[in-house]
């Protein structure tokens, strides 16, 4: 079985192509950057989606019977929608190679709960309110998509606060800083959210990608853990397994850090803490995952297990 990953090289994708490489799947990534684990650098091809004929080339030439798309542009720094073309014309040329792929029978495209603000509820799939340029393209990929649906069974996935093995930014500076005693509390400010550890993350992937949702009325499928957890709570089990506890201060200095951050921003002076950084600390944010939850019920890693398996390789990466 043949499976085509879209933005192998990065956080998810690295993790999906492992797991598929395991199971004994043929896999294939498309990515312009190379994995960021050296393993799988065999499976790669150096590939922009936004190259129509390039993206059709291989895609035609591997005869794919799963796609997941994963590749995009995930920062929040774009000034305008033009940046985002991974988001708009990638997942258009990926919608117009999938109707001609007579091979394939299930497309999973990866969109984010930010086509939605921090802490809103949308009522249903079309209801869209993002607060982000990067939000905002991607409400046009799952647009996109919706206009060219493919001829096979589709599903649309927004992952959560994704974490573990292989992260970067913003998770894995979260779990640094607690490492080098850098992270306090923020008052009585904790949030609670719905983040999700990589190895349900891609449980819940791939029970979607061979579930058939042909007939299902709502495509969309948030990506996250079941139990909601809240930072403070997160923070002193990751402190616990080190070995020492997370000590908190008021949450009017670290307002004032943020806005220092913010003025050193403008200069392109990174820092810890800024104001937008601190309303997401600070905002509660609960998805909704019983659409998820109905394919893939039983998640195979606790918090606990998932903290350790992290900090194990956090240190080994070092």
């Amino acid at each position: 079985m043949k499976i085509l990953i879209t933005g192998g090289s990065g956080f998810i994708g690295t993790n999906l192509v492992e797991k598929f490489i395991k199971d004994g799947y043929d896999v294939l990534n498309i990515d312009f950057q190379k994995p960021r684990n050296t393993d799988f650098e065999k499976y790669w091809k150096n590939i922009d989606i936004t190259s129509f004929i390039d993206f059709q080339s291989e895609a035609n030439s591997f005869k794919p019977d799963y796609i997941v798309h994963l590749a995009a542009r995930t920062d929040l720094n774009g000034s305008n929608i033009n940046d985002y073309t991974a988001n708009t014309l990638g997942v258009e040329n990926l919608m117009k190679i999938a109707k001609n792929l007579q091979s394939l029978k299930k497309l999973l495209i990866t969109s984010s709960m930010l086509v939605c603000e921090l802490g809103y509820q949308p009522k249903g799939e079309f209801d869209f309110r993002p607060s982000t340029i990067y939000g905002e393209s991607k409400v046009r990929t799952e647009r996109i998509v919706r206009e060219n649906q493919p001829l096979c069974d589709w599903s649309i996935l927004r992952p959560t606060s994704i974490w573990g093995p292989w992260f970067q930014v913003p998770y894995k500076n979260f779990f640094d800083m607690i490492i080098d005693k850098k992270y306090f509390h923020i008052g009585n400010k904790g949030c609670t959210k719905t983040y999700g550890y990589i190895k349900n993350a891609i449980y819940q992937i791939e029970k979607i990608l061979f579930t058939n949702t042909i007939y299902d009325t709502n495509r969309v499928y948030y990506i996250g853990d079941y139990e909601e957890t809240n930072i403070e709570v997160w923070a002193n089990q990751i402190g616990l397994e080190l070995g020492f506890s997370i000590k908190k201060l008021p949450y009017l200095l670290i307002k004032f850090l943020a806005f220092i951050g913010n003025l050193l921003s403008i200069i392109n002076i990174n820092f810890p803490m800024t104001s937008f950084r601190l309303k997401n600390m600070t905002t509660n944010n609960i998805v909704d995952l019983t659409n998820t939850k109905k394919i893939a019920p039983n998640l195979p890693s606790n918090r606990k297990n998932s903290i350790k398996e992290t900090l194990f390789w956090l240190k080994n990466q070092k």
